[in-house]
């Protein structure tokens, strides 16, 4: 099922990603650079192991493990987490965990689109990508 996810992902619209940021504790700099910046994500599986590389002019981020089981992750914003990324009924679910806290990014592919929901407390961004050709 993850082969889905498979592909080059384009950034077209964000809802709510400042305010993501903001409860993420980003401080204001650095989420107008995020806000200003259209990521490019392409999804690798070679087999059990994912790779997520999320390129754009403000940051690169790369990433590898096994789909299931728990690695340390340094996130984009600089945070240091644990997380896990799980296929579950067509999703992909990545939930990262640091300092007592927790937010979830889950992956639907409809189509040629790809849609990013972050959620951290109250706070739920969306973001919808485009595979590329």
């Amino acid at each position: 099922m993850a082969e889905a996810f498979v592909g080059t992902w384009n950034l077209k619209e964000s809802k709510d990603f400042d305010e993501y940021m903001k409860a993420l504790g980003v401080g204001l700099a650095t989420r107008k650079l995020g806000n200003m910046t259209k990521p490019t994500t392409i999804i690798s599986l070679d087999g059990d192991t994912l790779t997520i590389k999320t390129q754009s002019t403000f940051k690169n981020t790369d990433l590898s493990c096994k789909l299931g089981q728990a690695f340390n992750e340094t996130t984009a914003d600089g945070r240091n987490v644990e997380s896990i990324i799980t296929i579950d009924d067509g999703k992909m679910v990545h939930i990262q965990k640091w300092d007592g806290k927790e937010t979830t990014l889950v992956r639907e592919v409809n189509s040629n689109n790809l849609t990013l929901t972050l959620t951290l407390g109250d706070v739920v961004c969306t973001r919808l990508y485009e595979k590329a050709e």
